[in-house]
């Protein structure tokens, strides 16, 4: 089994490099959907979220109104760690679980917003980071998202910064080039980890080195 750290800034595209991943055969592992599934209604999660930030964080549904708790954790870095310290052993312990069940011999694509955020890049064989200048990722939250500019800005001010997400990247993925570019570089990257999976693990999808070969 080879395991794959794939990560990037909010509005990068890392969804759709991890689609194109998981159409060549990837084993994905979405950090972000176990997180919705750990809060979920009736959840010991949601319980906890709602105990930390009160009851207005909900829906009226019961759900968790997800762009109203973004609103409060974002513009708070405490309240961000309270958050993050009620959903990350959640993530955690259920990834694992998946990873278990993988085939011997996957590829298994953990999908991590905050990688590089918590320290995680030892966890993997191999990091990809997917790159975006910030001009792009902001005109993608606000054009695409609808997130005004204020509430995206905010966003990306509380992940890492571009240079410290290449700094932990074995592979990076250029995510400022149309679909077709991208689709040949996710093909590029593909075969090589699936060369690793079946053999020595050296040399990363760019020719560097496994740690550190960040184009």
């Amino acid at each position: 089994m080879l395991k794959v750290g794939l990560t990037g800034g909010i509005g990068a595209g890392k969804s759709e490099v991890s689609r194109l991943l998981v159409e060549h055969g990837a084993v994905l592992i979405d950090a972000d959907r176990i997180a919705r599934e750990a809060v979920a209604p009736g959840t010991p999660g949601l319980a906890a979220v709602v105990d930390a930030f009160g009851a207005d964080v909900l829906a009226a549904d019961g759900s968790l109104d997800r762009p109203r708790l973004g609103s409060i954790v974002f513009a708070d870095p405490e309240k961000l760690a309270v958050l993050n310290t009620i959903v990350h052993p959640l993530v955690g312990t259920r990834s694992r679980e998946l990873e278990a069940a993988a085939a011997e011999d996957a590829v298994v694509v953990h999908d991590v917003p905050l990688l590089t955020e918590n320290g995680l890049a030892p966890l993997y064989d191999l990091v990809i980071v997917v790159d975006t200048s910030p001009a792009t990722q902001l005109d993608r939250l606000v054009r695409l998202r609808g997130m005004t500019e204020d509430d995206a800005r905010a966003r990306m001010a509380a992940q890492a910064t571009r240079e410290q997400r290449r700094e932990i990247a074995d592979v990076v993925i250029d995510n400022d080039v149309p679909l077709d570019a991208l689709r040949k570089r996710v093909t590029e990257v593909w075969d090589d980890l699936v060369r690793r999976a079946r053999g020595p693990r050296t040399a990363s999808a760019d020719g560097g080195p496994e740690r550190g070969g960040a184009e």
